[in-house]
């Protein structure tokens, strides 16, 4: 069977150079391109979800992905509790530039395991795998990350807004 499929699958988490991703939007780690760690650790309202606890939630999952498709030992992710790990109090620049550089390790470790990843497999569920096969875990982490893109894409937004939302609110 041909490599094409697995480039087609990466290509959804990592459109090649000079390409946009299928959703017309970037990569999580294109979006968080450029935000400060002040910008990134705004929460937009109540019981939402910030910028930060969104790039974690991301590198979380590639992380969770990428080991069932390697097959490695389950491991530790470098950030606690894994799913939502949690935020500095205040803004902290040294721990944003570390949490944007785990998202992108894990963005391109996870974009090397698809690549890796035999054609034959994509069917076949990950020993310890109970329900999903490891295309559905590929396609999923795809749709994963543009939705939660998205989000992060709303929040930057809303962030340009945050002053006239708040006279609009009569907040102060």
């Amino acid at each position: 069977m041909t490599r094409f499929p697995m480039a087609l699958l990466a290509s959804s988490v990592q459109p090649p150079p000079g390409q946009r991703s299928w959703h017309g939007g970037p990569t999580p780690v294109g979006a968080v391109r450029g935000i400060d760690a002040e910008q990134a650790r705004w929460v937009p309202a109540p019981r939402r979800k910030s910028i930060w606890a969104l790039t974690l939630h991301i590198a979380y999952w590639k992380y969770a992905v990428r080991r069932q498709l390697e097959g490695g030992l389950r491991g530790a992710f470098p950030r606690g509790p894994s799913n939502w790990p949690a935020l500095p109090d205040t803004p902290d620049h040294r721990g944003w530039a570390a949490d944007v550089a785990l998202l992108r390790e894990e963005h391109e470790r996870l974009v090397q395991a698809i690549l890796s990843l035999s054609p034959e497999r994509l069917n076949r569920r990950p020993p310890e795998g109970r329900r999903w096969t490891y295309g559905d875990l590929v396609v999923g982490i795809a749709a994963h990350d543009a939705y939660h893109t998205g989000q992060i894409q709303l929040v930057k937004r809303l962030w340009q807004e945050r002053d006239s939302l708040r006279l609009q609110h009569g907040a102060h």
